[in-house]
């Protein structure tokens, strides 16, 4: 099968198409042919030599999430089913994947294949930041990396709980975010974004850095910091004592069990289903250009996100 491999830590360039193995499902396991696969920022961290927190080593086929057609394996119910599935860290960027029987997720009436993969991870990631915060109608909230895969979601999240939003985006983004619902946009490459924003009673931190640090700056007393990105390089350096003197309260990551997380991917789709949460697909590319989605999101050149076609 057609596959791309990572056979060095590395830039883009590393990652290369090749022939690979096709997957043999074992018992309890379905086969999966692969229609589209998820790209993210932590992969590109992953190829380059940074975070890994799949706990692999090269030789190995990168990618974390697909979308495509069961074509085998235990669960004879799912055979011929649209489903969207986590591959459990790697194996993800070729045509056939095996995963456990129980991992995937039909894909709802209502629903194309591409949304459902790209709400696959970040429709997850955004629904237990928002169920973190807490959201409330008439609340101010910052939205960092509005444009991205999860920030686009947390715009709309935060819009149908009835709050203002305020988008904060890279340069030529804010545009974007005011499509996707944003009451306020700016952009925080340039002086003076602060002054632009105002005021939030939450912060979601996808950026870390200078500009989470900023983003701090701007919650009223009794205001939630939700960290979870480091788009900048760093995390925002707050510290518990920071938080503490200003009357903040301040999340860092998320902490939920499997089962809750599986609730709110289906909680994710199933707003996709229905019309309540739209991702931004930005680009595609090729299975084979890997390297160039990976180039793609490095140089801040992508809105929302990133899938390969395969």
């Amino acid at each position: 099968m057609r596959a791309v491999w990572l056979r060095e830590f590395g830039g883009p360039e590393v990652l290369r198409a090749g022939e690979a193995p096709d997957p043999v499902p074992e018992p309890g396991q379905v086969l999966i042919t692969v229609a589209f696969a998820n790209t993210t920022f932590v992969e590109t961290q992953f190829r380059a030599g940074g975070m890994n927190p799949f706990g692999v080593r090269p030789p190995v086929i990168p990618g974390n999430g697909v979308g495509g057609v069961v074509t085998a394996g235990a669960d004879g119910n799912l055979v011929g089913r649209q489903v969207v599935t986590s591959t459990g860290g790697t194996g993800g960027y070729a045509e056939r994947v095996a995963v456990p029987a129980r991992d995937p997720f039909l894909v709802p009436d209502g629903l194309a294949l591409d949304a459902a993969v790209a709400l696959l991870a970040d429709g997850r990631t955004a629904k237990a930041l928002a169920h973190t915060a807490a959201l409330e109608p008439g609340q101010r909230v910052l939205v960092e990396a509005a444009a991205g895969g999860v920030g686009s979601l947390l715009v709309q999240l935060a819009k149908n709980a009835g709050a203002t939003v305020v988008a904060a985006t890279g340069p030529g983004k804010v545009d974007v975010a005011r499509e996707l619902g944003a009451d306020v946009a700016v952009d925080y490459s340039r002086p003076g974004w602060a002054e632009e924003a105002g005021e939030v009673d939450v912060v979601f931190d996808g950026v870390g850095g200078e500009t989470g640090a900023t983003a701090f700056s701007l919650l009223r007393r009794g205001g939630r910091l939700v960290m979870y990105g480091l788009a900048s390089g760093a995390w925002t350096p707050v510290s518990d004592d920071d938080a503490a003197a200003k009357g903040v309260t301040l999340h860092r990551g998320l902490s939920y069990q499997p089962d809750e997380l599986r609730a709110f991917t289906e909680a994710a789709l199933a707003d996709g289903a229905a019309g309540k949460l739209t991702p931004l697909i930005g680009q595609r590319f090729p299975l084979e250009q890997a390297a160039d989605a990976h180039r793609a999101i490095e140089n801040r050149a992508t809105v929302g996100k990133t899938l390969l076609v395969v």
